[in-house]
């Protein structure tokens, strides 16, 4: 599909904490959607002590992805850099959108939290790189450089070493340095996609503390029919204890739904 061409909305007025900076030929413009400022003003930190980082700018920072959509069309990044666990709308709703109506919009996901439904949601959305906030800065910069030079309908998936170490690696995905990418036609498969229908049920159950045998009850199964499942979630998941897999679930938010 043809990206359609980019419109450029009339210009209105910001908040401080809205006005972008000046910006800098040959500069990767990034747009920071993040509720903790601080951790804003030290990645720009980290990139202007990294020789490599330094091609790299901040031109504008949101603390919520409410207007996500306006500031995008207003600022023209390059790259867009969007927490997950923010106030106000839901910031992989609010990347859709952003997608829907820009196909080159560059979207990647960076979170302290590496779950396996944030993964495939990120993927979804039309992201184009989920990392880690515990990622190396290095290996960020080397994602986000490679993103910047793709066009963004085109582009793989790029994540990084923490995301990459929750995924089975599909049979297109190569590595770039310490950076694993997947092609755009092959979703990243999180461990949790490795299961079925009913084990995902099961899951959810021991999430939320029930017995072998009252999640036999909730489902009409037999207690042995619960305990095949439970041997094949471990093994998919790699995990060894009943004790992990309801961590798993928690963990997840499946205990949650």
């Amino acid at each position: 599909m043809t990206p359609h061409p980019r419109t450029r909305p009339p210009a209105k007025r910001r908040s401080s904490a809205q006005t972008p900076l000046s910006g800098a030929a040959g500069k990767i413009r990034l747009l920071c959607v993040d509720d903790h400022a601080f951790l804003v003003e030290g990645l720009k930190a980290q990139f202007s002590v990294s020789g490599e980082g330094r091609e790299f700018q901040v031109v504008g920072r949101l603390a919520t992805a409410q207007n996500l959509v306006t500031e995008a069309q207003s600022l023209r990044p390059d790259i867009i850099l969007l927490d997950i666990e923010m106030p106000g709308p839901d910031p992989f709703e609010m990347a859709d959108r952003l997608h829907r109506q820009d196909e080159r919009a560059k979207i990647v996901f960076l979170s302290a939290y590496v779950r396996d439904h944030y993964i495939a949601e990120a993927y979804r959305c039309g992201a184009c790189g989920y990392f880690s906030k515990a990622d190396e800065i290095n290996d960020i910069i080397e994602g986000l450089r490679q993103i910047a030079r793709e066009g963004g309908a085109d582009c793989e998936f790029v994540f990084g070493p923490k995301v990459k170490a929750r995924c089975r690696p599909p049979k297109q995905q190569h590595t770039l340095g310490g950076v694993r990418t997947a092609k755009r036609e092959a979703q990243p498969p999180s461990r949790l996609e490795t299961l079925s229908a009913r084990e995902l049920e099961v899951l959810r159950l021991i999430g939320k503390g029930l017995s072998r045998n009252e999640v036999a009850e909730a489902l009409s199964r037999s207690a042995k029919t619960i305990d095949r499942h439970q041997e094949r979630m471990l093994k998919k998941l790699g995990l060894e204890t009943r004790a992990e897999l309801m961590r798993f679930a928690i963990r997840e938010g499946l205990a949650e739904a």
